[in-house]
């Protein structure tokens, strides 16, 4: 074995011994739960979590949810947010891990995508996959999301069309801490403005290996293209409006600390 695989190896052994977190975050999600919670629970190592944050679901998501019963699974239920920003936000309040993954609930991970992205975290701070973009019985319709939508870094290009899709991104806990409490606005995306601290702050990677079958339902899915918006024009020259506001305003932070400091 050689010293690069060892070092490897050795890294892989001492954060296996970490807690390490799942966050998701359900809305009527029941039909396709399941076999997202049981791809992510069998690469998950024994100390790990994952936390599930259900915004008042009207259907029967908890009770698939509960018929897990894996003590790994944290369930905060109750919650009244009807947003899926504050929703994904209340999940990572409670996340303890030193990395820390987000999920869908209507996703499958592929096998090796937590190991690996592991290994991208050792010299990364935040990582995100591509995807197989597939339909509701996970029939492949797309080899690449990347290809498919131009992914990559950038803080401008992500403004103008963000490529940070939650689904696909790990990070580290000290991305999580300066990135919270998210700007209290709907015009930029938790897994948006993760992604823009993590520019800002630290170095990103995009894997171009898929680590996930990101599943689309016949009527979010076209050939027209995937996460196409109906805003109008106005609306989007608002949304950039507020997403400069929202990074000035965390740079000027993020400056002022370090003066402090």
């Amino acid at each position: 074995m050689s010293i690069r695989h060892l070092l490897v190896y050795g890294f892989l052994n001492i954060f296996s011994e970490q807690m390490n977190s799942v966050c998701m975050a359900t809305y009527n999600g029941a039909l396709y739960i399941k076999p997202q919670i049981e791809s992510i629970l069998k690469q998950l190592h024994a100390d790990d979590e994952l936390i599930i944050s259900d915004d008042s679901s009207t259907d029967n998501t908890l009770e698939v949810i509960k018929a897990v019963c894996d003590s790994r699974v944290i369930i905060l239920e109750g919650n009244r947010f009807r947003d899926p920003i504050k929703n994904f936000e209340h999940a990572l309040k409670s996340a303890r891990g030193v990395f820390i993954f987000l999920s869908d609930q209507d996703d499958v991970w592929i096998d090796g995508k937590y190991e690996k992205m592991l290994t991208v975290l050792e010299e990364f701070d935040l990582v995100v996959s591509d995807s197989i973009i597939v339909d509701e019985n996970l029939a492949v319709l797309h080899p690449s999301f990347f290809a498919y939508f131009g992914s990559g870094k950038g803080i401008l290009k992500n403004m103008i069309r963000s490529t940070y899709y939650g689904s696909c991104m790990a990070f580290r806990q000290n991305v999580l801490k300066l990135a919270m409490p998210f700007p209290d606005t709907k015009e930029i995306g938790h897994d948006l403005w993760i992604g823009l601290v993590a520019e800002l702050t630290g170095r990103v990677c995009f894997l171009t290996q898929p680590m996930l079958l990101y599943r689309r339902h016949k009527n979010t899915f076209s050939s027209a293209g995937v996460g196409l918006s109906s805003r109008s024009v106005g609306q989007k020259f608002y949304g950039r409006v507020v997403m400069i506001w929202e990074l000035c305003k965390f740079i000027l932070r993020n400056k002022l600390k370090r003066l402090k400091n």
